[in-house]
């Protein structure tokens, strides 16, 4: 049975099912960025310019593996991943390059990172400094959701209470110095992509957030002041109405919990503002073109479930990362949903439909439950220290795996309609020698700055986190005295230790 009360609602009204704003797409166009980041700094602010140029109205910037687990390049656990999968930045003479000719103060920059989320904000501001601009005035989002990294992708270094500590003083500081700062990207972005349902992809992302608002009302923090600055981060995956459903499910659940549970009365801080990407897992090497539809599919439910933030996958990123040609395919496939098909001219159109409020029903119920599950096991950190998140998406996983593998779905190209000649396609090759000039980079910025400024930086860096003083600004000081990544990452393990994989 359809829910009177959804059918009810009005856009922009609590418990915001239709939106979170009166008008949507009608008064602002969501933000279209395209996630970005490879090789050395140069080369990716190329690529930032490129798009840019081509009418990208955020930058999404992805880095390489090192950078997230708090490694610099020349350390002997980043040999062969240096530049691979995003950015390499190892100092401020990285982050000054990155965004060399490119406007902080009138650009939103969303930076994909979580481990060394702390440390990479603080680049991010003393390079706006660099600038002569006014931190204040800096806009964009810190991915800063370590949470999921310890049941979807591994990019954890410290265990999860100290971990806990660094988010909500990042919370702490953007409160002050940035207001126009997002201070977390709340992802269940990485846990749909590792085999998680649409209904676990709410729940295990909403249960994430709960730990997140608990731990900085805990800290001291007023729900009303941080909670503006939360943001989500969701996948959007194949299945239409039910990807269109969950996003409406996902923003009427947080409402209410933000509401009844924590107390919030700032409809800014009840309500849930969000990314999308489009699926990553559900491109194909074979037939890649096939993936430039499967994107436009999903985006356009990102579209009609109401996101503020969008980036489509490049159609040959099962195989490389993207190239231009691929980016702005990317690019241009949401400018067609926002200009040519009428998609933004009508506020929630597929509200009321039978399928959706269905839907929408459907997966707010069983989320709810999901969420209450883990309040029953002690909450999302004992449900991650016992392993049952972890399983849960597994076997969701597997499950999803053999329907695949025997046929019940269908993935077009590789189990059905299968062609037995090769596709020729150009994909991206990253220079090998990147890595040899990255290290011989940051080498030299070891050897060229003042070591009495740099080791004091540390030992700053150390003593705060040994007590309570907010870690942001210490770690701002550390990245001005040209302390690498590595260097702060390797302070905070000395303090904090290091967390383990338990086995599931």
């Amino acid at each position: 049975m359809l829910s009177q009360v959804s059918m009810d609602e009005l856009p922009g009204v609590f418990p915001f099912t239709r939106g979170i704003q009166p008008t949507m797409y009608r008064g602002r166009l969501w933000t279209m960025r395209q996630y970005a980041g490879f090789g050395t700094a140069a080369e990716s602010n190329e690529r930032y310019r490129y798009l840019l140029g081509h009418g990208v109205s955020g930058l999404s910037v992805a880095f390489d593996l090192p950078t997230q687990m708090g490694y610099d390049s020349d350390h002997v656990l980043a040999e062969g991943e240096v530049g691979r999968v995003g950015v390499a930045i190892d100092s401020i003479a990285d982050m000054e390059e990155l965004f060399g000719g490119i406007p902080l103060d009138r650009v939103s920059t969303s930076m994909t990172i979580n481990a060394t989320a702390i440390i990479l904000l603080s680049l991010y501001i003393a390079v706006a400094r660099a600038q002569g601009i006014d931190q204040k005035a800096l806009s964009g989002t810190i991915q800063n959701d370590i949470l999921k990294e310890y049941v979807a992708r591994g990019t954890y270094i410290y265990p999860p209470g100290r971990s806990l500590r660094i988010v909500t003083d990042i919370f702490a500081y953007c409160e002050r110095e940035l207001p126009n700062w997002n201070t977390i990207s709340i992802s269940g972005y990485h846990i749909r992509e590792a085999g998680a349902t649409a209904v676990q992809e709410v729940a295990f992302t909403l249960a994430n957030a709960i730990a997140y608002v608990q731990a900085a009302i805990d800290a001291g923090l007023a729900v009303d002041g941080f909670g503006q600055q939360l943001s989500f981060f969701f996948n959007a995956h194949n299945d239409f109405l039910e990807e269109i459903a969950k996003f409406r499910a996902a923003r009427r659940l947080w409402a209410r919990l933000m509401r009844d549970r924590f107390g919030a009365k700032s409809a800014r801080a009840q309500q849930l503002r969000f990314h999308t990407q489009t699926a990553g897992s559900t491109l194909t090497a074979q037939q890649p073109d096939n993936n430039i539809v499967r994107v436009a599919v999903q985006a356009l439910a990102a579209v009609l479930g109401g996101t503020q933030s969008l980036h489509c996958n490049g159609r040959d990123e099962a195989l490389a990362l993207p190239t231009e040609e691929s980016a702005r395919v990317a690019l241009r496939t949401q400018q067609i949903i926002a200009f040519e098909s009428g998609a933004a001219n009508t506020v929630d159109p597929l509200g009321g439909s039978f399928a959706v409020e269905e839907l929408t029903d459907r997966i707010e119920r069983e989320a709810g439950a999901l969420i209450e599950k883990i309040d029953s096991l002690g909450g999302t950190l004992a449900a991650i220290e016992s392993g049952f998140i972890q399983r849960e998406i597994q076997e969701a996983a597997y499950r999803a795996q053999q329907k695949v593998d025997s046929g019940d779905t269908v993935v077009v190209g590789v189990n059905r309609y299968a062609t037995q000649e090769e596709t020729a396609i150009d994909v991206l090759h990253i220079d090998p020698d990147i890595e040899a000039r990255q290290i011989d980079r940051v080498r030299s910025v070891r050897a060229a700055r003042d070591e009495r400024r740099w080791r004091a930086s540390l030992k700053a860096v150390e003593i705060a986190a040994q007590g309570d003083d907010n870690l942001v600004p210490h770690v701002i000081r550390a990245v001005e005295a040209r302390a690498t990544v590595g260097e702060i990452s390797d302070t905070l393990r000395s303090v904090f230790g290091e967390h383990r994989e338990i086995d599931v």
